[in-house]
């Protein structure tokens, strides 16, 4: 460089660094050092409360997230122009004007793992890893601020109001099962899983749900197939396939009104003989890094595969008569549980009789959304010789960008670092990685900078990446998953999840001995959470039937595969 670039660079540095700077303190009202992280959302919208307006696309709000470690009470929580943000980098890159503002104190605990090793991180607390709703978290009401990045006055807020709990409310779910008047079908069950116990150092509870066939009371002698439901975290029965035993509400519009339809045509169809007499499983199994396990063995997030296959799912089927046989077992799901489908029938290849995902997170790494993890080296930017363009994340049927990786990767690091987010990427990473050296999951790519780290890519590969894993050991499990595999997603896939999907049916039609009969449905345009179906119903409509239209394939297909000398006969009355 120059001599006088560089004076010229120092100049400006050292004048950058003498302007004046806004900053924003916020205090907690507190006895005891404070540990977690606070996100402050501002925002120009008026519909909802700022907390709510935080997401990974471009129409965000803007967030900005501060980590806080042993904090004494009432010392104030700094956010300044060195503060990370998202969507806009700092508090330097937001326009003088006028905001609405809110504050949520995250609050994490200590959990001492078996493995000797301390984490501080947020409990699920029965809201389903939301910061933004989780009990006990402090939080205040929405305020109007001025905000100047140039200006020297010190904006000061007060955190005053704390989340209420929702053990005992209507949102609990022990309390909708006991009030739901379907609960002659429907029952709620809290189960302590002891290997996740030992795990992490505390008692650890898997929910379930289980939506029992009709005529259960009236047929004691009766035993029956087990159907798991693989979903995200939700405190009542399913997304996909709700369970409604009263009409839709009139008063009702939009998703809600779609909702209350798909839920009450399940019952009707449930309760009158046109849906196989089979028990649906729906597990919650929400944990400290987010709303969902993934249901396999992780490094990080712990035995969940083992503790839902091996401790929940026998204590079910022995308590609700379940024929508990691998024939007599099949899953479907979608997204996430598209992908725990798919995973559960493979790592457990014996114990289930048919997958049916869905729309599933990525099935190859080298489609890991719209990123390669193999060959790329940034997950950020693709370079030519002479340009760059950014890596797209989200987008609509027709194309439209919403979202680039660059700016959801910086999005969840603004809601948690050390891979507590709570959100996708991050509990990817918690479930594929092996643990960091500081004991949080180790970084596949960097949040800021979105360099790849090939070492922890190699352990993704070998461990997670499911159409490698076929591809290496199809000797063994072809022979096992004869007729078991059926996949569908739309082409338009908002997280271009389709791609890794052509990539595994590409696999699979390439294998011989046996030669794979897996099934594959895509929907050209569709949008994400396409469930295949007859062409002549729209995917919604499709969609709200799904699990009447996968059932009657799954019992077909165990009666087929049955042993000899398996109860068939008692379930059909």
């Amino acid at each position: 460089m120059h001599p006088r670039s560089a004076l010229t660079l120092a100049l400006a540095l050292t004048t950058a660094l003498s302007l004046p700077a806004q900053r924003i303190e916020v205090t907690i009202p507190a006895t005891a050092p404070l540990n977690g992280h606070l996100i402050l959302v501002i925002t120009k919208k008026t519909d909802s409360e700022p907390r709510m307006q935080l997401e990974e696309t471009y129409e965000s709000a803007q967030g900005f997230g501060v980590d806080v470690e042993n904090l004494s009470p009432n010392q104030p929580i700094v956010i300044d122009t060195k503060t990370i943000g998202y969507p806009r980098p700092t508090l330097s890159d937001i326009e003088p004007g006028d905001y609405t503002a809110q504050v949520v104190f995250n609050v994490y605990e200590p959990f001492h793992l078996a493995s000797g090793k301390t984490l501080w991180l947020p409990p699920d607390k029965g809201e389903g890893q939301h910061w933004n709703l989780k009990p006990g978290n402090p939080y205040n009401a929405p305020v109007k601020l001025h905000i100047d990045p140039k200006s020297t006055t010190t904006l000061k807020l007060k955190l005053d109001k704390v989340i209420p709990p929702i053990e005992g409310t209507d949102a609990d779910p022990a309390v909708m099962a006991a009030k739901d008047p379907g609960a002659k079908w429907l029952k709620f069950i809290r189960f302590k899983s002891e290997k996740l116990s030992k795990f992490w150092g505390r008692d650890m509870y898997l929910g379930a749900w289980v939506l029992l066939p009709d005529g259960f009371d009236e047929h004691p002698n009766a035993h029956y197939p087990l159907v798991v439901y693989q979903d995200h975290f939700h405190a009542a029965f399913g997304a996909s396939a709700p369970f409604f035993s009263t009409p839709p509400n009139p008063a009702d519009t939009g998703h809600k009104l779609q909702r209350e339809k798909a839920g009450y045509q399940l019952f009707q169809d449930w309760t009158s003989g046109r849906t196989p007499r089979v028990i649906l499983l729906y597990v919650q199994n929400a944990n400290p890094y987010y709303d969902d396990s993934y249901d396999v063995d992780s490094a990080n997030v712990g035995p969940y595969g083992s503790a839902i296959n091996e401790e929940l799912i026998p204590e079910i089927e022995h308590r609700f008569r379940g024929i508990g046989q691998g024939w007599a077992r099949a899953t479907f799901g979608g997204s996430t549980g598209g992908w725990e489908a798919l995973a559960t029938q493979i790592f457990y290849p014996d114990m289930y009789n048919g997958t049916w995902a869905s729309c599933p997170d990525p099935v190859d790494f080298h489609a890991y959304q719209n990123i390669n993890l193999y060959d790329d080296t940034n997950a950020f930017v693709r370079k030519g010789d002479f340009g760059e363009i950014p890596v797209a994340a989200d987008r609509k049927p027709d194309g439209s960008i919403i979202a680039t990786s660059q700016g959801e990767f910086r999005y969840e690091y603004v809601l948690g670092t050390h891979g507590r987010s709570t959100e996708q990427w991050n509990i990817w990473q918690a479930v594929f990685s092996p643990v960091g050296p500081d004991g949080y999951p180790k970084e596949a790519l960097n949040s800021l900078t979105g360099v790849i780290d090939k070492d922890t890519v190699a352990y993704w590969h070998d461990h997670y990446d499911l159409n490698a894993i076929l591809k290496r050991d199809w000797t063994t499990l072809g022979p096992k998953l004869e007729g078991k595999i059926h996949l569908a997603v739309g082409d338009g896939d908002t997280y271009f999840l389709n791609n890794a999907v052509h990539l595994l049916q590409s696999t699979l039609e390439d294998t011989r001995n046996p030669h794979s009969d897996a099934t594959f449905q895509y929907g050209p345009g569709m949008p994400h959470c396409y469930t295949g179906g007859p062409a002549e119903y729209t995917m919604e409509q499709n969609n709200r039937t799904w699990a009447q239209r996968v059932l009657p394939q799954m019992t077909d297909h165990m009666l087929k595969t049955a042993p000899i000398g398996a109860d068939t006969q008692s379930w059909r009355y």
